[in-house]
């Protein structure tokens, strides 16, 4: 077995994740260093789940997707972060490509990008949304995350970004309503977000377009067709939560919210 010559933390984000926390954990406690979560209320079981992973769980109110992640960062002390999701969960290629890159003396680039897997109605995509790698691995000194209140970024420092082997599975939602629910969510945070940065919505006619545009470039760009019946109704979703968001912006641009 390989020595590790860098440290790992892993830093997780949670509420209300008992049927999948253990999923992300398990993929990722032969990894990790130390394992961070922050818990902003749960009242199901995602606490003493996490607990039984780590004694780093901690309990906080809800500041937003990218407050919550950076305090998350705050509380890390490793020479490298895996930023993960509590419905998130390494496969064991990647699992088995971390610990590597993690025995190397110098690692050569500054942060990594992982594919992405979105698993969804039982199926793992290969095209359409899944066509794309997320930063999510990067060197902890220096770095820090957008403050948004959704669809938060990593700032990592340097440029120099490498892409790892695998798959980070991304079970997306745990049945349609859910899915229907978290849309609809991410959609009214993304207008708050954009309302509040002053970016225009120029109208309900350009929120169509955009949605459309949404729809062709996950269905046909990225070959979301492959993916078949489910690849349809994920660039359906899709579409539908960018034309709400933009629909939610032209409204709060009116005070009609």
């Amino acid at each position: 077995m390989s020595v590790k010559k860098h440290s790992l933390s892993v830093i997780v984000i949670t509420k209300n994740e008992a049927d999948r926390i253990s999923r992300c954990l398990e993929s990722v406690k032969n990894v990790a260093d130390e394992i961070i979560v922050l818990d902003s209320g749960s009242t199901d079981d995602t606490v003493a789940i996490c607990q039984q992973y780590t004694e780093h769980v901690f309990v906080t109110d809800w500041p937003g997707f990218g407050k919550q992640k950076q305090r998350a960062l705050d509380k890390a002390t490793c020479d490298w972060v895996l930023s993960i999701d509590a419905d998130e969960a390494l496969d064991e290629k990647m699992q088995a490509e971390l610990s590597k890159l993690l025995a190397q003396p110098t690692i050569q680039h500054d942060a990594y990008k992982l594919p992405w897997g979105v698993t969804i109605h039982g199926k793992t995509l290969k095209y359409g949304r899944s066509a794309r790698a997320v930063l999510r691995l990067f060197k902890r000194e220096g770095a820090e995350f957008s403050l948004d209140e959704v669809h938060e970024k990593v700032i990592p420092v340097g440029t120099n970004f490498g892409k790892m082997k695998g798959i980070l599975l991304h079970y997306t939602h745990r049945d349609f309503k859910h899915g229907l629910d978290k849309s609809a969510n991410y959609a009214w945070l993304g207008s708050q977000k954009y309302f509040r940065k002053g970016k225009k919505s120029h109208g309900l006619l350009l929120a169509l377009l955009r949605s459309m545009w949404v729809f062709f470039h996950i269905y046909v760009l990225r070959l979301g067709m492959l993916d078949g019946s489910i690849g349809f109704l994920v660039a359906m979703r899709y579409a539908h939560g960018n034309f709400n968001k933009y629909a939610g912006l032209w409204l709060l641009e009116n005070d009609r919210s």
